[in-house]
């Protein structure tokens, strides 16, 4: 039976429901360490008969940290707590830097690398006209072989030139580096919606599972516009954080 059982107290005579008290707690002994990333809990049965749960209690709570990120279901291996989710400060720096830097292991997938005609909003982005040649660039982001985001990225043109075998090693503002393109400012939107079945596909979601959505254009030192990007991220494994200043 769970070690951790004499670290949760329900209290019974509390508004607050039994399932909430149940996820709180267990979220702070994930949170704190003392559930670390990869344990095994018993199945839910086990878990509501120890704890003095009704099944469905039991199942609910579950399902709640299941949502927030925290707990994974996994056929053939039940349910564990899940690696860290990856925090990510709102910085001018690119996911792969970011991920490296955290001490964890990027690795990317590289989709597709060709140039295409570009669209209404790629082109406004980018100051150039509809239908001008743009690089278009879609790939996989995984950390410690988990999959994280899909990216999608459009570059002018005739900027730099961008193989499949240099993108996956390196970052695209360290190959923009790379290249003498110094990068000075970036403006951005984070927002969120539900995931497609190609991007549950690639990301190992469910299909309408909860993204992170992120658009920036980057320019170089000159003012131009280098670089747009459109990336979703999953919700369940990442998140971006900022830090306020009162004025």
């Amino acid at each position: 039976m769970e070690s951790f059982a004499k670290m949760i107290s329900i209290d019974r005579s509390s508004p607050v429901p039994l399932y909430f008290q149940f996820a709180q707690q267990l979220q702070r002994l994930i949170e704190t360490g003392v559930l670390p990333p990869g344990t095994r809990l018993s199945n839910e049965i086990a878990m509501a008969d120890r704890f003095g749960l009704s099944r469905p209690t039991m199942r609910q709570a579950m399902q709640h940290l299941v949502d927030k990120g925290l707990l994974a279901r996994k056929r053939g291996v039940g349910t564990q707590v899940v690696t860290d989710r990856i925090r990510r400060q709102v910085e001018f720096t690119s996911l792969y830097e970011d991920l490296d830097r955290a001490g964890r292991r990027p690795r990317t997938d590289v989709l597709s690398v060709e140039t295409v005609p570009a669209t209404a909003p790629v082109a406004t982005a980018l100051r150039v006209e509809e239908g001008a040649p743009v690089v278009a660039v879609r790939r996989l982001r995984l950390a410690d072989d988990e999959p994280i985001a899909v990216m999608h990225n459009h570059l002018p043109a005739g900027l730099l030139e961008l193989t499949g075998e240099a993108l996956t090693g390196a970052g695209l503002y360290e190959l923009l580096r790379r290249s003498g393109i110094g990068l000075s400012v970036a403006e951005q939107t984070i927002g969120a919606r539900r995931a497609t079945a190609a991007e549950a596909r690639l990301l190992g979601e469910t299909r309408g599972a909860p993204l992170l959505t992120m658009t920036r254009t980057a320019y170089d030192t000159g003012g131009r516009p280098v670089e747009h990007g459109s990336h979703v991220y999953r919700a369940s494994r990442y998140s971006f954080e900022t830090t306020v200043a009162a004025r």
